[in-house]
């Protein structure tokens, strides 16, 4: 099955076509700037792809009620419209790209990924807030989490570079997989399965981030439009647009802080000090829920191709057994960095196109068995 994985940003439409062999035969980024982008480009260019099967939607958000890929179906989609309160920025964009391949490839099954589902998992003491239970009963107050394509790839790939074998073997294997980019989250991944993340009811919650302050006193807010006068607006785009690296050094761009703080300017030093903190500090909490640590992966910009922040960020928690290899640690995804301490270190490269490819895949072949369009025996889709 050859597989359209179309993947909405705020800024680009992001298409890849993977082949029957996990390659990638076609792919494209079309310019989207706040989610339109130019219908005949798009036409023109899967005119030219070569036969595909089928197309998977990146989907940031699937709210309460979505926990796996799902069809697209004109239900799914309002449904999926009715959530793009709780993310603004990236939903309306994957609506977009919806309706447009759809009226470019009418032909084509389309299947929904959510970047929240793989953290449907977490457990009740993970997933919840300490509010008022009208907040959480009527507007859904809890912790979502974010970048779980990004996160459940990472997790399984680092299961097999490590040799922990068939999942029924991986319980075992306790990993914390670090997707640091211009968004950057952690996840506590047990057998599989989710059970602790950073980002919550929004992508702000947790690490320091490009130009997103992560966690912060939610006293500050409040002191900000009480007493700075500050508006909703103003508190929000400086928290999301004006904070993290940006606010601290200047810049958003992980090589800049890393060469400039090299070079002694104060500024970038002070904001890599404050990113490896976050950093670190997050993963001993993801360490805490899992129970202790097997593996710890990075994936993601930043968590592929900065080694400074890896051997840093090794370096505060040689506590808990993590090292690097120094001259592994400059070599290129997919490949292991560990040093001499006991937890295995990964580096991964981001693929949330195969694991969307594999969730259409599962999605359709579960489908066609069950309309009857296959048999229990064809082995296709195993």
């Amino acid at each position: 099955m050859r597989v359209l994985v179309a993947n909405a940003g705020s800024s680009s439409l992001k298409l890849r076509v993977v082949d029957s062999e996990d390659s990638i035969s076609a792919a494209t980024d079309l310019s989207a700037p706040a989610g339109r982008f130019d219908e005949e480009e798009l036409q023109e260019w899967l005119s030219g792809t070569g036969p595909v099967d089928a197309v998977g939607h990146r989907v940031v958000h699937g709210g309460d009620r979505f926990h796996e890929p799902v069809t697209i179906t004109e239900e799914v989609e309002s449904a999926l419209a009715d959530l793009c309160a709780l993310a603004p920025i990236h939903q309306p964009p994957a609506l977009a790209a919806v309706a447009a391949v759809r009226r470019a490839r009418p032909d084509l099954p389309a299947v929904a990924c959510f970047d929240t589902a793989f953290h449907s998992t977490l457990p009740a003491g993970a997933r919840t807030y300490a509010v008022p239970a009208e907040w959480r009963e009527r507007w859904h107050v809890r912790r979502y989490g974010f970048h779980g394509l990004s996160h459940a790839w990472a997790a399984r790939r680092a299961a097999q570079l490590a040799g922990w074998g068939s999942r029924s073997e991986e319980p075992a294997a306790r990993i914390a997989t670090c997707h640091l980019g211009a968004g950057a989250s952690l996840a506590a991944v047990v057998g599989g399965r989710c059970v602790d993340t950073t980002m919550g009811f929004t992508p702000l919650e947790g690490l320091v981030m490009a130009t997103r302050s992560g966690s912060v006193d939610p006293g500050l807010v409040l002191w900000l439009l009480e007493h700075a006068r500050l508006s909703t607006s103003d508190v929000g785009d400086g928290l999301e647009h004006g904070s993290g690296l940006l606010g601290l050094a200047g810049t958003a761009d992980m090589r800049e802080v890393v060469t400039r703080a090299a070079g002694g300017e104060a500024g970038a030093r002070l904001a890599f000090d404050v990113y490896i903190r976050s950093l670190a500090a997050h993963v001993a909490g993801m360490a805490t829920s899992l129970g202790g640590l097997d593996a710890l992966v990075f994936t993601g910009g930043v968590g592929e191709n900065a080694p400074e922040v890896r051997a840093a960020a090794a370096a505060r928690l040689a506590w808990m057994g993590v090292e690097v290899d120094p001259v592994a640690n400059q070599l290129s995804p997919d490949v292991e960095v560990t040093g001499a301490g006991p937890v295995r270190v990964f580096v991964i490269s981001a693929r949330e196109d195969l694991e969307i490819a594999h969730a259409v895949r599962r999605v359709l072949v579960g489908r066609a068995y069950a309309n009857g369009e296959l048999p229990p025996e064809s082995g296709v889709g195993s």
